[in-house]
């Protein structure tokens, strides 16, 4: 037997366990088929998670690129370029600060989006379970109601 078990081979070791016990009231292959859908609900909230990490880093990235290129270009004008022309440092500083912003709210913005899809899948998947166990307690109810009529 392997030591390091695969989600899949993990499943399978627990189905054959419960179904082992054989637990009247328990359908194991619904029980095992919704922990397999719960863990890949949880896999696609971490890509999603990891997706918008990725996506703030590069957007970081970009921003420090641009941010690094505003800075030659204003140090090759030099101090001279600057004092011949005061409104020049007003404008810049201006812009800078715009740019700032706009930048601190598209960070944001993927973060935001990234935690908000990551949300959704577990809650959707929550809500399953809901069902799921709704319909388990429904069941067995159901057949005592034939089996009494």
């Amino acid at each position: 037997m392997e030591l390091l078990l695969s989600p899949a081979n993990l499943l399978g070791e627990i189905a054959r366990t419960v179904e082992h016990f054989k637990l009247p009231g328990l359908d194991a292959r619904t029980l095992i088929e919704g922990r397999r859908k719960d863990i890949e609900a949880l896999a696609e909230a971490n890509r999603i998670a990891l997706g918008g990490m990725q996506e703030l880093a590069r957007k970081q990235g970009e921003i420090l690129q641009t941010t690094l290129r505003e800075l030659q270009t204003l140090v090759q004008q030099g101090p001279v370029g600057l004092a011949q022309d005061p409104t020049k440092v007003g404008a810049i500083v201006q812009r800078t600060l715009q740019e700032a912003l706009g930048n601190m709210h598209d960070l944001v913005d993927v973060a935001r989006k990234s935690q908000t899809d990551a949300f959704r899948v577990a809650s959707e998947r929550m809500q399953r379970n809901i069902e799921e166990i709704r319909t388990s307690l429904q069941a067995p109810k159901a057949k005592k109601a034939e089996r009494d009529a």
